[in-house]
């Protein structure tokens, strides 16, 4: 990993608090946009607890890199170029929100086999997001400081 770090040293300017809050919110949501519709999709269609979390698993991360890809394409990078700085911005940070979210919806009992019409459903898919906030908001702080993940971005806004 050091690799990467080789044109740079100390902290970036960005890595603050702030910036890593902004960061997380930004992430958030693109991943509840997707994991919602695919929680939603998939339990509405009756599919079995596998199916529906990779669905929503998958729209998460289709969700998130799109609207950081759209904001790179819109500040004038070439599609090509805001691919690669999307991938590099967001994967980490939407692989560990994703990550902590579904462990909490897993974890939360009965909450995998709630339909869409009860509350234990949205509880844990907004109480999961919650803890995935608290958890990723340092983790983003940490790679902004180091150049990386949404310091790639603000590099091209």
């Amino acid at each position: 990993m050091d690799h990467a770090m080789h044109h740079h040293t100390g902290a970036a300017p960005g890595a603050t608090w702030s910036t890593a809050v902004r960061a997380t919110l930004h992430c958030l949501l693109g991943c509840a946009v997707g994991e919602i519709l695919g929680m939603a999709v998939g339990t509405a269609l009756l599919w079995g607890n596998v199916p529906t979390m990779a669905l929503a698993i998958g729209l998460a991360f289709v969700f998130g890199y799109s609207f950081t890809l759209f904001a790179v394409v819109r500040a004038g990078v070439s599609p090509k170029a805001a691919v690669k700085i999307t991938l590099a911005a967001d994967t980490v940070s939407i692989a560990v929100m994703e990550l902590v979210d579904n462990a909490i919806i897993a974890l939360t009992p009965g909450a995998m086999d709630a339909q869409l019409s009860e509350g234990l459903f949205w509880y844990a898919l907004l109480g999961g997001f919650a803890v995935a906030f608290l958890v990723t908001t340092p983790v983003n702080k940490w790679m902004i400081g180091r150049g990386k993940g949404h310091a790639v971005v603000h590099a091209h806004h």
